[in-house]
């Protein structure tokens, strides 16, 4: 059980969304979350408050009725449930309703205590709204996205409940629940923020760290393979150069090759003997995409530390508009729903995501090209050549599917269009921007799926399954209970999402 007292870490949705562990609300939230709805209650009296007695946008400048104002959050709630194209999956929209559900806790928005108390239900309820993924510009936060949450809460809209797609109604009688009380700003409020935004990009952080774990287990296990000198990974080596993503990757492989009979000593090697021939026979050097994985994953590592304490910091922060504090007795104007803390992240994020599938795609490739790696035969092939094919038809969906990611990776956070009247005259496309993230980190999951496959293939036909290391032997262990060593063709699409399942699920 979490209880939530408004400061959340990754940990924290890890329990949530993937372990499904309940959430409680703290004492001192809902006093905090009530007193801050009172205090705007009273102190909305007679003055210009937008949301409250004013329409929204460029049309603040109309006056609401006292009459009205409920009408009103109604109205915005429905007017913009306008999201299109596929349904978020059910994980990451449990993640936006966290991100949510804290924001609004902070007693920062004003909201009625039964929007928190509502929230907390359908998360631990396991009832998600159906939120589509096109209709958010990430600027006044992620409006089209989050009305369809609020939509829910009114008890509107559609949910996803027990593996099917119901009228909330419907499931609001089947769980004796009732919609939440709309008296001040609760439509705005739940709308104006980047918590989709920020909700998908958690999900993403951990996707992609454990995804990196498994691009660092399929680099050792590759050096493994061609046997590899140990310099490129040393100590003394990554210490000359003072970034610790660099250093940590080295460690970490290191530590994975550490019972290794198949890594070479290069002294052993090539100091001590062979010095006069006119041809090395052994290579001298590996290629880049073996020899540099440091260099190349230290950056990376680096990049996805900084994503998410950026991350944890927007889920921590009040992010909607206007802001509530009760402390100084005053609402606070400005635009805290901006996403471009977000999208500038999920940016680099995808860049690095798409980095790793390159190197991925460049390992594979040396696995499967005899000509470059001179141990193997074409495409692992363990038939016959010119009759049997091994891995030559994936290489085809590992290249086309890194080509996508390259084209993804272009950056969201430049592409601002204004909207809105022109009042939304430059936005962040934070929601795009993690979307396209989101897209980029699954393709990559495939990408290393088949880099996993051929390497348990090209382990095989080498016969090296007592020289491997202990941790490359385990993950030869677990594939191997997935995809059998095949010299007869074999259809393979099968095998590949079975892998891939199996590296998204084992987080």
């Amino acid at each position: 059980m979490l209880k939530l007292k408004g400061e959340l870490d990754v940990k924290d949705f890890y329990e949530v969304i993937f372990n499904n562990n309940a959430i409680e609300l703290d004492n001192t939230l809902l006093a905090r979350v009530e007193n801050s709805f009172n205090f705007l209650k009273g102190f909305s009296e007679n003055k210009v408050i937008y949301g409250v007695n004013t329409g929204f946008g460029p049309m603040a400048q109309y006056k609401i009725k006292d009459k009205d104002r409920v009408q009103l959050q109604y109205n915005l709630i429905r007017s913009h449930a306008s999201g299109v194209g596929n349904p978020i999956p059910k994980m990451y929209v449990k993640a936006a309703m966290l991100a949510r559900l804290n924001t609004l806790s902070l007693g920062n928005s004003g909201v009625h205590v039964s929007v928190v108390k509502l929230m907390t239900d359908l998360i631990n309820r396991d009832i998600t709204p159906l939120i589509y993924e096109h209709g958010g510009v990430g600027a006044s936060g992620d409006l089209v996205q989050l009305a369809h949450l609020a939509l829910v809460l009114i008890g509107e809209g559609e949910v996803f409940y027990k593996g099917e797609r119901r009228l909330t109604h419907e499931v609001f009688e089947l769980e004796n629940l009732n919609p939440i009380n709309v008296e001040l700003r609760e439509g705005l409020a739940l709308m104006n923020g980047t918590s989709v935004m920020t909700g998908v990009g958690i999900v993403n952080v951990i996707y992609t760290e454990h995804l990196l774990n498994w691009v660092l287990k399929c680099s050792a296990a590759i050096n493994e393979i061609v046997e590899a000198y140990d310099d490129h990974l040393s100590e003394e080596l990554n210490s000359t150069k003072k970034h610790k993503g660099q250093q940590k990757v080295a460690k970490k492989m290191r530590e994975h090759l550490k019972d290794s009979t198949l890594i070479r000593n290069r002294e052993a090697y090539l100091y001590n003997a062979n010095a006069n021939s006119p041809v090395f026979k052994e290579k001298v050097q590996e290629y880049y995409s073996l020899r540099c994985v440091p260099q190349i994953l230290g950056p990376v590592l680096d990049t996805l530390k900084s994503v998410r304490k950026v991350l944890i910091k927007e889920v921590n922060s009040a992010n909607d508009n206007p802001i509530v504090d009760v402390e100084k007795k005053h609402v606070y104007h400005g635009g805290n729903f901006h996403g471009d803390y977000v999208s500038l992240e999920m940016d680099k994020l995808k860049i690095v995501t798409t980095k790793m599938s390159m190197l991925s795609e460049r390992q594979l490739n040396y696995l499967l090209n005899s000509k470059l790696n001179d141990i193997l035969p074409p495409f692992v092939n363990l038939g016959q050549l010119g009759l049997n094919f091994g891995m030559q038809g994936v290489q085809f969906t590992a290249t086309s599917t890194t080509a996508e990611n390259q084209t993804l990776s272009n950056p969201m956070y430049v592409h601002s269009i204004p909207n809105n009247n022109d009042n939304q005259d430059i936005v962040s496309m934070g929601t795009n921007a993690a979307l396209m993230t989101k897209k980029v980190i699954e393709n990559a999951y495939e990408v290393v799926a088949i880099e996993m496959i051929t390497i348990i293939q090209a382990i095989e036909y080498l016969q090296f399954q007592d020289k491997v290391s202990s941790r490359t032997k385990n993950m030869f262990d677990a594939i191997r209970n997935l995809v059998p060593a095949f010299k007869e063709d074999v259809i393979m699409y099968p095998y590949v999402g079975a892998v891939k399942k199996y590296l998204m699920e084992t987080v």
